[in-house]
């Protein structure tokens, strides 16, 4: 078995990211090998494997999101199916390096946020966030040492607990002449701003918004779940934006609250989706219409963080884009009309996989906690002083 000082001494780990975002598509899995830590860090990434989760268990999921419905002893059970194939898409990616699992040092698991309490003014609840996974089980099926619940110790320090990946991003993007947007287009928007010539003290990073989460939600509730998302934009091309739904959606509280802040299925979940189409069709909009506008509005909510917190005290150089959104050919050409004249360009163009961006950072952020590195941003997530990141599950 390896322990932390084992690890701690070896100076190139082949380490396995763990991702499964707010889509819920599956799990993201980087096999990636990292020489050095905190500011020498360097990363290769030697495969990435996506595994689905199958419509059971993707619907088993949602059902957690529903506090109104979901139960305790389904919540115990998921956590460690889902714990399971995590391990499962772990092995997958091992298999597909054609590496053996004695090879591998390491696993950072993210795991499935299934509910997330950030702190907020007279909030009536105590700020929590709940990921499941269970990362004995991961170990233990692997073999392979693993760290997860990387959010609750921000949380413990009075912070957002998002977003983690900014300080990744700050060790693998930071440059002394250019300053730089990293934008991802997930299930919910956020972007990271490494300013020129940056400390980790500098950098700024938030959610901004949503991203997929919205668009998908709709596009399941049109086609009575035949289609998971708009395939490159594809429907919302047919479609003209409604200027004044989109006029009323810009109102939602969380666009125009100061950072930090972070959102997530609460705000802008099904909930909000099945909203949007009870309006849409009050209005007797075509569903490419309604898919138009939601398009529209996850650009416009991306472009106003930009405008409010950012443009008025940087000059941003390049932005580029990671996530499913980047490729939303419609969503992206909103994005490029309301940046121009600044570049937009994928993050493939800088050298890593926007697929595999999110599960390299965690696991680098696995890395950084064998060796004691604190690894949250105070200034990015409201947290009272920095904190190592992650609990370790030996194999």
């Amino acid at each position: 078995m390896k322990s932390l000082h084992q690890l701690s001494q070896k100076q190139t780990k082949k380490v396995i990211g763990l991702m499964s975002g707010t889509s819920v598509d599956g799990v993201d899995a980087a096999l990636v090998e990292i020489r050095g830590h905190g500011l020498e860090t360097q990363v290769e990434l030697l495969a990435f494997h996506s595994h689905p989760f199958e419509a059971e268990v993707r619907n088993r999921i949602f059902d957690l999101f529903q506090p109104e419905t979901s139960r305790v002893d389904e919540l115990c059970q998921m956590n460690f199916l889902i714990g399971e194939i995590f391990a499962n898409a772990a092995l997958s990616v091992i298999r597909g390096a054609q590496l053996e699992v004695r090879e591998i040092d390491l696993i950072g698991s993210h795991g499935q946020t299934v509910y997330h309490l950030p702190p907020q003014i007279d909030a009536q609840y105590i700020p929590s966030t709940l990921q499941l996974g269970e990362p004995a089980v991961i170990a233990y099926r692997t073999g392979i040492p693993t760290i997860a619940n990387f959010r609750v110790a921000d949380l413990a320090a009075g912070g957002q607990g998002a977003p983690l990946v900014p300080y990744i991003d700050f060790l693998l993007f930071r440059g002394t002449d250019r300053t730089i947007a990293l934008q991802n287009i997930g299930g919910i928007s956020n972007v990271t701003l490494i300013p020129a010539g940056a400390a980790g003290s500098d950098v700024l990073a938030s959610d901004t918004g949503p991203g997929n989460m919205i668009i998908d939600s709709v596009m399941e509730m049109l086609t009575d779940g035949a289609e998971k998302y708009d395939n490159a934009g594809q429907l919302a091309a047919q479609g003209s934006v409604c200027e004044s739904l989109l006029g009323e959606w810009l109102q939602h509280p969380f666009i125009g609250a100061r950072p930090p802040k972070t959102t997530g299925r609460e705000a802008f979940g099904r909930q909000f989706a099945h909203q949007a189409l009870q309006r849409a069709q009050s209005q007797s909009l075509a569903p490419a219409d309604l898919v138009a506008t939601l398009t529209a509005f996850t650009a416009r909510t991306i472009f106003d963080y930009y405008s409010r917190f950012l443009f008025p005290h940087y000059s941003v150089d390049e932005i580029y884009i990671s996530g499913g959104g980047s490729h939303n050919l419609t969503l992206m050409r909103h994005l490029k009309t309301l940046f121009q004249p600044i570049s937009l360009q994928p993050i493939d163009s800088i050298s890593i996989s926007s697929e595999a961006k999110e599960a390299i950072a965690f696991a680098v952020l696995a890395n950084e906690a064998i060796y004691g590195h604190p690894a949250n941003l105070p200034q990015v997530t409201g947290a009272s002083q920095p904190m190592v990141l992650g609990t370790f599950s030996p194999a």
